[in-house]
Parts: C-alpha cells; sequence; structure tokens
C-alpha cells in the first residue's frame, strides 16, 4: 500500500514562521536596548570630553559599581562566559537584572574615562533579553539555546552595523572549529532585523575608508600573512594579559569592590600626568587618523595596557572595540615596514586582531567586507586566518570550547579557561611515567 509523504519542505514552513517570528522579536528588543545604549554612549563620551576633571572620579566609579554587582550582580557577572556557558549547558534564565547592570556600568565607565568597548554590553543586553522570551513562551532547551545564539547575533549587529558579521559571530563564537548550522536562520534574521531597527531609532555608525586595495598578487598575499601571525601573537597577548592581571587581583583583594578602585587610580593618573587622554574610552577618533595618517608605532602597545588595566580590574564593557584600535594603530605602523597601503593594513589589523583574540575568523573577514568593501575580502581572510592560528588555545572568552583544536591537541569539549590547568597535569602525568621508565 502506498503512503504518501509530506515533502520535507512543508514540515520546513512552521518552523521557519516560528522562527521568524521569534528572531524579529528578538531583534526588535536587542536592537532598540543597543540603540540606547549607543546613544547614551555618545552622550556620556561627549561629557567627558567637556569636563576632563571627570576621569578623577574613575576610582569612585569604579569602586560604586563594583559595590552594585557585589551586592545585585553576582549571578551575572560572567558576563558574555554566562552566555556561553547557558548556550552549552542550559540550566536556567538568565535573570533580567544582566542588562540594566551592564548598560549602566558600561556607561558610567565611559562617562569617567575607563578603556573599554561595547561589544560585550549590547551581546549581554541582547542575550539577557532574549532569554526572557524563554520564560514567556515556555522553550524547550533547544529552542533556548537557539534564541540565546540569536539575542548575541543580534547584539553584535546593531552595536556595529554589522549584520552579516553578527549573524556568524553568533554561531562561531561558542566553539573553536565548530559551527552550528541549526541556529543560521534565526541568527541571520534577528541580526539584520536589530540592524535595521537601531538604524530607524537614528544610529549612526563610524565610517572608515580604504580607499584602494591592490589586486591579489604574490607579495601583498605574503604581507598578509606575516601581519596575521603578528596580529594574532597581539590578540593572544591582550587576552592573556587581561586574564593575567584579572586572576591576580582576585587573589590579592578579596573585596571586589576595591579592584576597580586601584584600577581607576591607575588609569586616571596614568592618563592625567602622561597626557594620555586619547587612550580612553572607545578611541573612535584615533582610530578613523590610523587610516588617514602615520601615528605614533606606539599607540597600539599603549592602548593595550589601558584597556587591560581598566578590565582586568574589574570596570564594564567590551573588549571589541578596544581591539579595533589596538588592531588598526598596529596596521599603521606595519603600513611602512610591509610596504603596502596605510590604509588597507590599517583595516587589516582593524579585524585581525580581533580575529585572534575572539576566534571568529569567518565573521572578523566578513566585518571586514561589511565595512570596508566586499574586495578586501581575500586579504582580510588570509589575515584573518593567519591570526586565529597563531593566537593559539587563548582567546577573551574563556567559556569558548574547543570543537577542533587548531593545531597542537586539546580535548574536545574542554573549556579555554581550563585548557592550561589540563596541561599542567598532563605534563605532571608524563613527566611521572618517564621517571618510571
Amino acid at each position: 500500500m502506498n503512503t504518501f509523504k509530506r515533502p520535507e519542505q512543508i514540515d520546513l514552513l512552521p518552523h521557519m514562521g516560528k522562527w521568524l517570528l521569534l528572531a524579529s522579536a528578538v531583534a526588535l528588543l536587542a536592537g532598540t536596548a543597543s540603540a540606547f545604549f549607543l546613544l547614551a554612549l555618545d552622550w556620556a563620551t561627549a561629557t567627558r570630553l567637556a569636563h576632563r576633571w571627570l576621569i578623577w572620579l574613575l576610582p569612585l566609579a569604579g569602586f560604586a559599581v563594583g559595590w552594585l554587582y557585589l551586592r545585585f550582580g553576582r549571578q551575572v557577572e560572567a558576563g558574555n562566559n554566562l552566555l556561553i556557558d547557558e548556550i552549552h549547558d542550559p540550566k536556567q534564565v538568565i535573570p533580567l537584572r544582566m542588562a540594566p547592570l551592564v548598560l549602566g556600568g558600561t556607561v558610567v565607565s565611559h562617562l569617567f574615562g575607563a578603556s573599554v568597548g561595547r561589544e560585550g554590553t549590547a551581546v549581554q543586553m541582547g542575550g539577557a533579553l532574549a532569554d526572557q522570551l524563554t520564560r514567556l513562551f515556555r522553550l524547550r532547551h533547544e529552542d533556548r539555546r537557539i534564541i540565546l545564539m540569536a539575542g548575541i547575533s543580534a547584539g553584535f549587529a546593531s552595536v556595529f552595523g554589522t549584520p552579516l558579521a553578527g549573524a556568524i559571530f553568533g554561531l562561531e563564537v561558542l566553539a573553536i572549529g565548530r559551527l552550528r548550522y541549526d541556529a543560521i536562520l534565526p541568527c541571520m534574521v534577528a541580526a539584520i532585523v536589530a540592524d535595521q531597527v537601531g538604524l530607524q531609532w537614528g544610529v549612526h555608525h563610524t565610517h572608515y575608508a580604504v580607499p584602494v586595495v591592490p589586486p591579489v598578487a604574490l607579495w601583498p598575499l605574503l604581507a598578509m600573512v606575516i601581519a596575521g601571525a603578528v596580529f594574532g601573537l597581539t590578540g593572544k597577548a591582550f587576552a592573556d594579559l587581561t586574564h593575567a592581571l584579572g586572576g591576580w587581583m582576585k587573589q590579592r583583594i578579596a573585596y571586589a569592590p576595591l579592584r576597580p578602585l586601584l584600577g581607576g587610580v591607575a588609569v586616571a593618573s596614568a592618563a592625567w600626568f602622561l597626557g594620555a587622554d586619547r587612550y580612553l574610552g572607545l578611541g573612535i577618533p584615533a582610530i578613523v587618523e590610523a587610516f588617514q595618517q602615520p601615528l605614533a608605532p606606539y599607540d597600539f602597545a599603549a592602548k593595550m595596557a589601558f584597556t587591560v588595566a581598566s578590565l582586568g580590574s574589574g570596570f564594564k564593557g567590551g573588549e571589541v572595540t578596544p581591539l579595533f584600535y589596538i588592531g588598526a594603530t598596529l596596521g599603521n605602523a606595519l603600513a611602512p615596514l610591509l610596504n603596502m597601503p596605510l590604509p588597507l593594513l590599517a583595516g587589516i589589523g582593524f579585524v585581525a586582531v580581533f580575529a585572534g583574540a575572539a576566534n571568529t575568523p569567518i565573521a572578523s573577514t566578513l566585518m571586514a567586507m561589511e565595512l570596508f568593501g566586499a574586495e578586501i575580502g581575500v586579504y582580510a581572510a588570509t589575515a584573518c586566518v593567519v591570526s586565529y592560528l597563531f593566537s593559539g588555545h587563548t582567546g577573551i572568552y574563556r567559556s569558548q570550547r574547543i570543537g577542533h583544536a587548531k593545531h597542537r591537541h586539546a580535548p574536545e569539549g574542554i573549556k579555554l579557561g581550563e585548557l592550561p590547568a589540563y596541561r599542567k597535569e598532563q605534563a605532571r602525568r608524563d613527566a611521572a611515567e618517564r621517571a618510571e621508565h
């Protein structure tokens, strides 16, 4: 007896309808939150620039934010790492308080001069707001994973104005060497719609110009390989130093609010007495300059020092825009050494240091093409992939898992933050086995 089987595409329609609606709802929430956040950041930055003395209040601001997180935010203090953990191992809905806490904490950081970014805030707001739909619609664990990924994509896309990069970032950031394609439709829809929502709210994104991209040839490609290796090592250094300082301060300063207080004293004093205000906040004007004219060759190192001090001591914000600053200014310094156009290498550094530090070479390549034009794609991909490889098994997100190791063996599923202890234990066991023989 012949039985009629419906075409698979018919069953796909309700699935698509469900995720188009859910992802659009996530995008509306995340895009609106990001728009408010970006407008608040503009106000905070303009206020700080108009009243330079505000930087001396940075230690008190850090103490206040640290106290608020100690009192009300212990459940959400892990930030982006909490989102990644919940996607891999769903346990409980992320408290809504994550959104206002990280929003307020980041605006305060920028108002008083901490060197932090904005991606972490947008991603955390997007994830926390998206997860509230889990409770509202009683979503299953598997659906909850996808909606959290959509929230990450929506937050990233709307804060940078890069919907394709945002969509892939939500898929790529979870695990090194592995993408989850079951979430590709929700992430794509959430990223595109969230970006449009932000634009409708009047958000304007900075334009960076790479006027000339040379034809693909042997030397430019070799230059991208060399620069990519430098960018990857720089991303690794940034991640390692930030984690090391954070761990060192936690070991020596038990009372959490004191950490940003002391970090604030260091950052404010250095900026005031060294005249180093260009390394505070997002640093967008300096990034734009990196595409236009030669800058001091130490700008990237100075920005790294200020950002490591700010994030490592506990100030709230993101890592990505400081990584853009570090990469663009490092590319600016490398351009004459590699005989490459200055705007081109500034743009490549902009995305490639981020690719290495976040282990997201595909999202970073798409970001380059969205920001600088599709013709930069071959060079951006080359540098981002090399940067990704040279950054090793480290990164700014300690809850990122190993899907497939880059080169040296690493156990599948282990967190980046747990890998050093694992390798130390393996080395101890190997040494014991050699001693026995």
